[in-house]
């Protein structure tokens, strides 16, 4: 099927485009009512993530809305946990929980990885029912979360501040969090290539946790781990290389490292700057990021401003991809991200037109 636009795989590649691409992370939610409806007939979150139909209504939403380079696989991070039998749930107002944490070495030893092809045979399905209702309009990303990122999780029993009991298994125990991590960077690679058979054209790593940990910790108990799983995803698919994005929240410290892992691109969040990061990596990876979700509350005008900065900051020529540092917030009003994705295209091309011409 013929890739209708393929700037954003270029600017992966860091070949020359005529705009910036741009998606979102957390594109499809509960900012926009489409979904909010769709998710109220689902019932709960998961069984709209399990509802192959709903599940690809959803992550096309966005792109009905706006002129987005690429669409995301509506899904969760939690997939793979949830398919150990750790019991997820969800409590309104309290996120994801876990009825089975696992916080001993023989809880670890329990775990086994997934049937890619039976216990998460849903994702499959709507990876391969997106990819054929976008019918080569734009690419279609997948996604994991890390192995450090999915441990949090798991030891802590859902979400957490203070990642006590992650941290004390960390340095009290390090060799089960090793045989924790090595299970679940098996299971993510599974999984990851999985997607990418399955029709997703590019895979994204969220390490959303990787940088509530030292330097050293960041190094052995997660890095090492997202280098494990590049090293084994599919590097080729349908002809075209698929690109690897590693995005760890707050990890703007370590990107010369992130850089050696074989990743394609590096996200950032909006507390590294762009012209900071590609002056320390970007003859070796492309960047993605990095607007402030907040951004999102203010003005046009102020929006405006803002794109304009950070296309200023990240300067003439290709390897770049604009997105949020982090996922958009439920509470943005959709006509802002409108304005957003306006200025955009007004001003991204005077950083490429020289580029394309030459």
């Amino acid at each position: 099927m013929e890739l209708k636009n393929d700037r954003f795989l270029r600017a992966l590649a860091r070949q020359p485009v005529d705009r910036t691409p741009v998606w979102m992370m957390r594109q499809a939610g509960r900012y926009l009512p489409e979904y909010r409806e769709v998710r109220g007939q689902a019932g709960s979150f998961m069984d709209l993530c399990r509802d192959t139909a709903r599940a690809c209504e959803v992550t096309l939403q966005p792109l009905e809305r706006y002129p987005l380079d690429a669409a995301i696989l509506f899904s969760d991070i939690l997939t793979i946990p949830d398919a150990m039998g750790l019991g997820l749930y969800f409590e309104a107002g309290e996120g994801p929980k876990f009825h089975k944490p696992v916080r001993t070495p023989e809880d670890v030893a329990a775990l086994t990885i997934p049937d890619m092809g039976r216990d998460l045979d849903y994702v499959m399905r709507a990876v391969t029912t997106i990819r054929r209702e976008l019918n080569g309009r734009v690419p279609l990303i997948g996604f994991s979360g890390s192995p450090w990122t999915l441990a949090t999780y798991m030891v802590e029993g859902g979400s957490s501040k203070d990642f006590r009991h992650v941290k004390s298994m960390l340095y009290s125990n390090p060799d089960a969090m090793h045989q924790l991590l090595n299970v679940l960077a098996q299971a993510v690679t599974e999984y990851l290539n999985a997607q990418i058979r399955a029709g997703a054209q590019a895979v994204q790593i969220f390490d959303t946790w990787g940088g509530a940990l030292s330097t050293p910790a960041y190094h052995e108990f997660s890095l090492s781990y997202m280098e494990q799983i590049i090293a084994g995803l599919i590097k080729e698919h349908d002809g075209r290389p698929v690109p690897v994005i590693m995005f760890t929240k707050n990890g703007g410290q370590w990107l010369e490292d992130m850089a050696r892992t074989g990743a394609t691109c590096l996200g950032l969040d909006w507390s590294t700057e762009l012209s900071s990061a590609r002056a320390r990596v970007g003859h070796k990876v492309a960047l993605q990021g990095n607007m402030d979700p907040n951004v999102l509350f203010a003005s046009p005008a102020a929006i405006r401003a803002e794109v304009g900065r950070i296309l200023d900051s990240f300067g003439h020529g290709p390897g770049h991809v604009f997105n949020l540092g982090h996922g958009i917030n439920q509470f943005t009003d959709p006509d802002n991200v409108l304005a957003f994705m306006d200025a955009l295209h007004e001003l991204s091309p005077n950083y490429h037109r020289q580029i394309a011409v030459g």
